[in-house]
């Protein structure tokens, strides 16, 4: 099977082109001119060097694939340019998809995000039934995954082969970025969470969501979107279970919302507006903290034979990875 994947250079997108290589897939991997490649090594694939930005100019890379893996997207909490992440998350995914249906590919899996999900600030584990609408969507990349996603239900609901999954907030190796959670561990290790807010995720190994990739190409269906989540965790859990992992203090003081917006306001303005830099706490971050992200993966379970694992041996070897790159110091 010829599949032509984006993202592979990313973090989820690596799990799921070794996935694939591993099912005997032969991949084309979309690269930019500017990717970093550590996440490839090793990996037999053909490349494409191209862009989002330039959805036509990656016509060549379909032709003839089995199948479009489009996992590729501008995942930034913080952002001084919104139009690119609209650019490249929207009108990049409707292009794709118009050409994978001109091109005749006969199956498109959108990675889409649990974050387009219709969450309550009551801890409700949702599915993909619960109701939500544009409105519901905070800060930009939400909003633009949300539109995307619509553009990827509409194509399927039209007759095209379009699958969508929706992993929660995927842990584990080779989060090169890192990704916002990613993030946390890192700052957990090198002791910078002194303090944590109530709040909640669903994390799930990156593993698991690489395997219902490749299980969606045969078993999802049209026009239909899957949660793949593991483990619905508040933050005081998370942190605890990595403390375990580590024997690294987890941290006792608990922060009013109040105090960690007054925090955010303060480091987006001053860190993010007037220096530059990537603030390490935003509005809209602690906005969606709000609300917990509890999710079910019963109907991924039921159609893609996707399994539900504990997720203390993806967050062992996202602590091992970080400690033996460079992110944090190496174990004691």
């Amino acid at each position: 099977m010829n599949i032509f994947l984006t993202g592979a250079t990313g973090f989820v997108g690596s799990h799921v082109a070794r996935a694939l290589a591993q099912q005997g897939a032969s991949l084309r991997l979309l690269v930019r001119a500017s990717s970093r490649l550590d996440n490839l090594e090793g990996l037999a694939a053909e490349t494409v060097q191209g862009d989002l930005l330039q959805p036509e100019a990656l016509r060549r890379g379909l032709a003839g694939c089995d199948a479009v893996m489009h996992v590729a997207a501008d995942y930034r909490l913080w952002v001084t340019d919104p139009e690119r992440m609209y650019a490249v998350n929207v009108e990049g995914t409707r292009e794709l998809l118009r050409i994978a249906r001109e091109e005749r590919v006969p199956r498109f899996v959108y990675t889409s995000s649990v974050a387009t999900m219709g969450f309550l600030s009551n801890g409700t584990i949702i599915d993909e039934q619960t109701p939500v609408s544009l409105a519901d969507m905070i800060g930009h990349y939400k909003r633009s995954k949300f539109m995307a996603e619509e553009e990827a239900i509409a194509a399927g609901r039209a007759g095209q082969p379009v699958i969508v999954l929706n992993p929660t907030t995927p842990i584990g190796s080779h989060d090169i970025k890192p990704t916002p959670t990613g993030q946390i561990v890192v700052d957990f290790l090198n002791r910078k969470f002194p303090a944590y807010v109530d709040t909640g995720l669903n994390l799930v190994d990156v593993d698991a969501v690489a395997r219902a990739h490749v299980q969606a190409l045969s078993a999802g269906r049209a026009g239909e979107r899957y949660i793949l989540g593991g483990e619905n965790l508040t933050l005081k859990q998370i942190l605890d279970k990595m403390s375990a992992i580590t024997g690294l203090p987890s941290p006792t003081l608990r922060v009013p919302h109040s105090a960690a917006m007054l925090f955010a306001w303060f480091d987006q303005t001053v860190t993010g507006r007037l220096r530059g830099r990537t603030p390490r706490a935003t509005v809209e971050e602690v906005r969606m903290g709000k609300k917990k992200m509890f999710a079910s993966s019963a109907k991924a379970a039921a159609e893609l034979d996707f399994k539900v694992v504990p997720v203390e041996g993806a967050l062992r070897r996202a602590i091992d990875w970080f400690q033996a790159h460079g992110y944090a110091p190496p174990a004691a």
